[in-house]
């Protein structure tokens, strides 16, 4: 028994680590495609719809793959399912700066491929992962060091993407995330399953179909997943435009760049605070209370007078609520259903936040094309703020019959 325990605590460890090394390497490479359009813009003539449709489809098909990367997970192994997706990310990313670039290539490749990509190997799938080996108590912990891991991708990676670009040119900055992405590929096998195919809890039978059957049947589940697009849209909007945004109001191309390592920074304490709180409170609460405050940010941002200051602030106050809806969203999903389909329940609900992100990516460019500005995008984003902290509230956090049974 004890050498059993230990077997299972030193695997999950182990995964713990290795996934948070994933998310940090794929969400790095992920949070600075916005730093390349000046470059994209000037090499390849790629306009601001076209970027936007690009970093859109490449949500669309984050969040389309999840579900099935998330049934591979819980079917086969992490280890299959990321290593899998890292091929599709490795040829997107390695083709966008060898191959055909320009038109439907740009698309197929930053678009398609790097979406399915992050599909398997970019929070959800490594995440859930690790859900499967820690129990209830200290399960969303657990989960928000894989975010607050990855969070220091985001914090790192502007950083070296803008000096980059400054000395070695756009096409030798891909070529070094090509060697990131490839060393992620190979850390992937580290990431375990549980010993037991049903994971930390007692055995149940029930099928795939049954449990999204079970899952959509769930009006809270419903609630959540609608809610989640919501924060889809929010952090698209501002990873893909954002440093366009702070250019055209007269700053420099070094603030954007700040903002976005503001992000990442202050994403890795928002993400632990989340997960630790989650593991206290209600979950609802908490996600409404970031829903509503990240409207607050969004408004400080866009009305008062252009700064470093005031860009400073939101890429501090807004990164705090960055990925910090992530532990208390999935560890609702695992509260009431249980971890067994987790990869793929938790999936579809970020399948829901892919299409948020489609169209806070896509909006924001064919606004700016439409009306020369991205201020519509931010009152939509204010008014979707509103939208998700009210949806949240009648969420309820128990679990459901079948598991309270047992």
């Amino acid at each position: 028994m004890i050498k059993e325990k230990f077997i299972k605590n030193r695997a999950a460890l182990i995964t713990l680590i290795a996934a948070s090394l994933v998310v940090l390497l794929s969400l790095g490479v992920r949070q600075t495609f916005g730093l390349f359009f000046m470059d994209f813009n000037s090499s390849l003539s790629i306009s601001n719809t076209e970027f936007g449709l690009a970093i859109g489809i490449q949500m669309l098909m984050w969040g389309i793959s999840g579900p099935i990367f998330g049934a591979i997970a819980d079917k086969y192994g992490g280890p299959k399912a990321i290593t899998i997706a890292f091929v599709f990310f490795i040829l997107g990313v390695y083709l966008l700066y060898t191959g055909p670039n320009t038109g439907i290539f740009f698309q197929i490749n930053l678009g398609l491929l790097v979406g399915i990509g992050l599909g398997g190997t970019a929070i959800s799938i490594p995440m859930s992962i690790v859900g499967k080996h820690f129990p209830l108590s200290n399960r969303t912990i657990a989960m928000s060091i894989v975010t607050a891991v990855g969070s220091f991708g985001y914090f790192l990676s502007p950083l070296f993407t803008t000096y980059s670009l400054s000395n070695e040119g756009w096409e030798s900055t891909l070529f070094v995330f090509t060697i990131f992405l490839l060393i992620g590929f190979f850390i992937a096998f580290f990431v375990r399953s549980p010993l037991s195919t049903q994971s930390i809890e007692k055995p149940n039978d029930q099928t795939t179909f049954a449990a999204i059957k079970e899952a959509f049947k769930n009006k809270s589940y419903v609630l959540l997943t609608s809610g989640f697009f919501v924060c889809g849209f929010h952090i698209t909007l501002v990873g893909t435009h954002v440093p366009k945004y702070v250019i055209d109001r007269g700053l420099e191309s070094w603030t954007a760049a700040t903002i976005l390592s503001l992000i990442g920074l202050f994403n890795i304490f928002g993400s632990l605070t989340s997960g630790y709180l989650s593991s206290i409170m209600s979950k609802k609460i908490i996600l409404s209370s970031i829903y509503f405050l990240r409207g607050v940010s969004i408004v400080f941002f866009i009305f008062l007078p252009p700064s470093n200051i005031s860009a400073f602030i939101f890429g501090a106050s807004f990164g705090f609520l960055w990925l910090s809806t992530v532990p208390a969203t999935s560890g609702i999903v695992a509260h009431i259903f249980g971890t067994k389909y987790l990869a793929l329940l938790y999936g579809i609900v970020f399948l829901s936040h892919q299409i948020g992100s489609f169209f806070g990516a896509y909006l924001g460019g064919l606004f700016y094309d439409l009306y020369g500005s991205y201020d519509y995008a931010w009152y939509l984003a204010i008014a979707l703020s509103v939208f998700a902290g009210i949806i949240h509230l009648p969420i309820i956090e128990k679990p459901v019959t079948r598991l309270a049974a047992i």
